[in-house]
């Protein structure tokens, strides 16, 4: 079967589908959370409303390791549809949040498969998966995340993968933070998020088998530093909505800046660049 038929009968097979997840938002959770991202542990008792942004830390999906594939990413059709390419990343988000989450919340996530886009890029075959989650607590919706992910082409064994050139990161920010990306780190926020990915964090694995330099930091932590960065500098305003991009790899060890302009009438524009000063992802945030 070849490629473009393959993804037709993927698209039949899966889009519309929805997988539901149940968690709960636990003060012990919210201990290691706030750790991680450098808060303090005890500032999260049972009823504290939680940062917008943050829904995005629990029903995080929970594969039996029987079902965990040589990359670290659950095998194909197990929780995800079975594109035919066998390296994925995340590329880009678009957020709604019209509810709060608490501390000792039930909270719900309904997966929905989005749409499946098959394309021809520059680095050869892709397909773009677009994921729907929708976050509810009793009923009310909290978030609607979607989220998408690039499926690419193995690169062949010894050789580099490829990245854009990139551009320089734009230099008129109105506000800037550096973040060390230390392997503690990554690891940690993994855990947190149950990715076992293993770009994050088996070098051997992410030079030899997919021809990158160094081992990868998680787009995931990437946003969610820069959104944290953001809130910090938008008081008295909440979070609630962004657009979100990442357009080039970061590398764990790295020193990366995440900067943004004032926030001006409900809108904030957040980019994080790398210790050489390249573009690696930019936001579009609305507040209220």
């Amino acid at each position: 079967m070849d490629f473009d038929t393959a993804v037709e009968q993927v698209k039949r097979d899966w889009l519309g589908h929805v997988r539901v997840t149940h968690d709960d938002v636990s003060p012990s959770m919210l201990r290691r959370i706030a750790a991680t991202l450098d808060q303090d542990p005890d500032a999260f008792p049972r009823g504290t409303l939680l940062p917008p942004h943050w829904f995005s830390l629990f029903c995080c999906e929970s594969a039996k390791q029987s079902d965990i594939g040589p990359d670290g990413h659950p095998n194909k059709g197990v929780i995800l549809p079975p594109i035919p390419l066998p390296r994925r990343m995340g590329a880009g988000r678009r957020v709604r949040i019209p509810g709060a989450l608490r501390v000792g919340d039930a909270l719900v996530k309904k997966a929905e498969v989005a749409a499946i886009e098959p394309k021809k890029a520059r680095t050869g075959q892709i397909c773009v998966l677009t994921m729907r989650h929708t976050f509810e607590v009793a009923g009310q919706v909290i978030a609607v995340d979607e989220f998408d992910a690039i499926y690419r082409e193995a690169v062949p064994p010894g050789t580099k993968s490829p990245v854009n050139a990139g551009t320089p990161a734009p230099t008129d920010a109105a506000w800037s933070e550096r973040k060390h990306l230390s392997n503690p780190l990554v690891f940690r926020y993994s855990a947190i998020t149950w990715n076992a990915h293993r770009i994050h964090y088996d070098a051997d694995y992410a030079r030899d088998e997919e021809g990158y330099p160094n081992i990868v930091q998680n787009g995931g932590l990437t946003m969610q530093l820069l959104l944290d960065a953001a809130v910090k500098h938008a008081p008295g305003s909440r979070l609630v909505g962004l657009s979100a991009r990442l357009t080039r790899p970061i590398y764990v060890g790295d020193t990366i800046t995440l900067n943004g302009h004032a926030l001006q009438d409900g809108r904030m524009d957040v980019w994080v660049a790398d210790s050489q000063g390249m573009l690696c992802g930019q936001m579009e945030l609305d507040f209220a």
